[in-house]
């Protein structure tokens, strides 16, 4: 299943998937959307992009998290243009068949195909960037930044 609002990249996926033997049950443009035909669709994984309406801000990532809570043995795999920290660390936390790529550093197609499966696999794949930065934002923050509110009170 493809998650994504973009018609022309959501399109370009099926092709390239379909091309190398998978079948896409389904292509949604919105998180509620993706959210209603997974039940229906039973994909076996979930290719979605982060920021999609109605906001365009997270609800690709959320709904996906959302997903794994459901059903935490669905593979998902994220595409995004940006690295969102705080729900990228929580992807990555909910186990194994995971994934988190930034659109403009796939190289190749076989790349993203060879992500692809091995998230199907029970795999993770993420971006060297999305580590970097993870990383980085982990040793330049204080622990009191770990803080709930409720703790800092």
């Amino acid at each position: 299943m493809i998650a994504e609002d973009s018609v022309l990249l959501r399109e370009g996926l099926t092709q390239i998937l379909a091309r190398f033997g998978h079948e896409v049950v389904a292509g949604v443009g919105d998180a509620p959307a993706l959210l209603a035909a997974v039940p229906e669709a039973e994909p076996d994984v979930v290719v979605a992009d982060v920021r999609m309406p109605p906001g365009f801000r997270d609800e690709g990532l959320r709904a996906a998290l959302e997903l794994r809570a459901r059903r935490p043995q669905l593979p998902v795999l994220v595409l995004s243009q940006y690295v969102e920290h705080a729900y990228a660390a929580e992807l990555l936390a909910t186990g194994d068949g995971v994934g988190y790529l930034l659109k403009d550093r796939v190289g190749e197609v076989a790349e993203f195909i060879g992500a692809v499966r091995r998230v199907v696999a029970g795999g993770t794949v993420i971006d060297p960037e999305v580590v970097r930065r993870l990383l980085s934002r982990r040793r330049g923050a204080s622990p009191l930044d770990r803080l709930t509110g409720r703790e800092r009170e």
